[in-house]
């Protein structure tokens, strides 16, 4: 949806700032119905109750009439006069925040739980990018330890469009590596110039390397599922074999993409 406005967003960058702003309260809350006319009261008492959040409310109310020959009328407003609501905006420089004492223990919790799981996956990330060491690619760049559940193997395509993402799933202790690109941009192009060819380049990718659909879209992809990757040998297993398959991928797409966008040009068929 984001990209059918804007097909030249950086996914990762707009994922970076969606997390932050919903981690800051920055967003726009609409309660949608054919009828609002009771709990305003309740839901102004819950803003307050949450100063500290910069979120905006807004009431909006869609009746709908029947009219004579069958159809319906819908007629949407923003209720501005049902009741007044009140808010209290507290603004805090970076790195302050205001706690209600007996909620601070908790929320001091969470805090420390979101960075230790970063941590941890920075850490695992350190460990799999000392294990890869090196590609046979020279040029292809590697990146640096992500505290996020994936790594980005950027490709040799316009505007950053076409890139290898390297991932984990915590719950299934999965590791894999699959070929990712903006919608309608040069990437995209040559995912599907490389689908086109999927026969000759299923080949060269060897191992369980797979063409599947993914939200409408063709992915090309492979993963494996190991034993606790909090355990050292399945993790150093993990790491041989996620290691071997990234370098693969980047021989054998890397220079496909690169082909493919040669000519590109945006808005051409």
């Amino acid at each position: 949806m984001v990209r059918a406005v804007d097909p030249a967003v950086d996914e990762i960058q707009f994922n970076d700032a969606l997390t932050r702003n919903l981690r800051r309260g920055r967003f726009l809350l609409l309660i949608v119905g054919d009828g609002i006319r009771e709990g305003v009261e309740a839901i102004a008492e819950y803003l307050q109750a949450h100063a500290g959040l910069h979120f905006s409310l807004g009431l909006v109310e869609l009746p709908i009439y029947v009219m004579p020959d069958g159809g319906r009328l819908v007629v949407p407003r923003v209720l501005a006069r049902t009741t007044v609501v009140t808010r209290a905006v507290v603004a805090l420089p970076d790195g302050y925040a205001v706690q209600d004492p007996e909620s601070a223990a908790d929320e001091v919790e969470v805090d420390a739980d979101q960075i230790a799981l970063a941590e941890a996956q920075r850490k695992f990330w350190k460990e799999f990018l000392d294990t890869l060491n090196k590609l046979d690619d020279s040029e292809q760049q590697i990146p640096k330890p992500a505290r996020q559940g994936y790594l980005a193997f950027m490709l040799p395509a316009p505007g950053g469009s076409s890139w290898l993402t390297v991932y984990r799933d915590m719950h299934r202790n999965e590791v894999g590596v699959f070929l990712s690109s903006h919608r309608n941009s040069a990437g995209e192009q040559a995912m599907r110039a490389i689908v086109d060819e999927w026969g000759a380049v299923k080949d060269q990718l060897g191992g369980s390397a797979k063409l599947i659909e993914k939200n409408k879209r063709p992915r090309i992809i492979d993963a494996r599922t190991f034993g606790p990757l909090e355990q050292p040998e399945a993790r150093k297993e993990a790491f041989a074999w996620l290691a071997e398959r990234v370098n693969t991928f980047v021989n054998v797409l890397r220079p496909r993409v690169r082909s493919a966008v040669a000519d590109y040009q945006p808005g051409a068929e």
